[in-house]
């Protein structure tokens, strides 16, 4: 990277739950599980400590309930050096949890469910973030999701916008966007999923593959609403960025035994943040998210799952040529 890079994460924090099963259950069934853990997580958070354990100065904006959940969440994001002087503590609502359910295969590989209930996340409101104006021109990109009051990231985009400072959407889960709203992001990080929830296209055939000609439709659908670059994650098939006049496509790097899925998403968003607000093309911040996201699957856990600068760069040093 060129320089360090200064971002701003708006979002949520989350206490993910997670079970571990051999199969799903079905409707009314119990399954034994095999395993349980606890672990800090949140798409606003695991993107602002992804971004900085890759180098990135990071301040986070968001909110947790007055309990042992909002302590531990809190303490996981200073030890990242994420700062939290804008975090504010609810004392009417409980943080947010997250329910993870993992189906475990023979092979190891797995798959993930998530339910979230987001508690004080949603005491967010557009008050929250007003002090921005005149100051979000100090950062070199936001971040945002959909974990917290859409008013609220309506409100950031609109500073941001005004600013001139970059944004990045990463819509998730996926619900309603406005065009108003749309048209001011540089990028829209869905994946496969929440682009095809987005546009009606699904990114996959019916023989459950990726379809590549498919993920770049609902990116054009996308792009025609507003939006500046759209990347669609593409889990072990890598990434698509689609713009108005080129098409790139970043395989997946380092590919490893998907151990446990979630958070990949967060770590190539907060890696592409960093490496692209460090100077890099969306080829290159591509290539180096991919490699973020494909040390995370290998691992337990959202945030203790995320690496570090020197993993990623050990990782690309051991795949490329010299």
């Amino acid at each position: 990277m060129n320089k360090r890079p200064k971002i701003l994460v708006v979002g949520s924090f989350v206490m993910d739950l997670v079970v571990s099963t051999s199969r799903f259950p079905a409707a009314g069934e119990t399954v034994l599980g095999c395993d349980f853990s606890v672990a800090p997580g949140g798409k606003g958070a695991n993107q602002a400590i992804q971004a900085a354990r890759l180098g990135a100065q990071v301040d986070m904006i968001g909110c947790v309930g007055n309990d042992i959940y909002g302590q531990t969440l809190l303490k996981s994001a200073r030890d990242a050096g994420v700062g939290v002087a804008h975090v504010r503590i609810d004392e009417t609502l409980p943080s947010a949890v997250g329910n993870v359910q993992l189906e475990v295969g023979a092979d190891g590989k797995s798959e993930n469910r998530i339910v979230v209930v987001p508690g004080a996340n949603m005491a967010m409101t557009p008050d929250s973030v007003a002090f921005l104006k005149g100051r979000v021109g100090d950062y070199d990109m936001v971040l945002l999701q959909l974990e917290i009051p859409m008013e609220v990231n309506a409100a950031v985009i609109n500073i941001a916008a005004a600013e001139g400072v970059p944004v990045i959407l990463n819509p998730a889960p996926a619900k309603i966007i406005g065009d108003e709203n749309l048209c001011k992001l540089t990028y829209l990080i869905p994946n496969e999923t929440e682009a095809a929830m987005l546009t009606g296209i699904p990114a996959r055939g019916e023989d459950g593959k990726i379809c590549f000609e498919s993920a770049e439709r609902a990116a054009r659908a996308l792009l025609e609403r507003g939006v500046e670059n759209v990347i669609v994650t593409l889990g072990n098939a890598g990434a698509l960025c689609v713009t108005k006049d080129r098409v790139e496509y970043c395989p997946i790097v380092g590919a490893s035994t998907a151990v446990d899925p979630t958070a990949a998403g967060d770590s190539f968003i907060g890696a592409f943040a960093v490496s692209k607000a460090g100077g890099r093309s969306n080829m290159e911040a591509m290539h180096f998210a991919c490699g973020a996201a494909s040390i995370t699957v290998s691992r337990k856990g959202a945030q203790p799952s995320l690496p570090a600068l020197d993993e990623v760069l050990g990782l690309l040093a051991r795949i490329e040529p010299e």
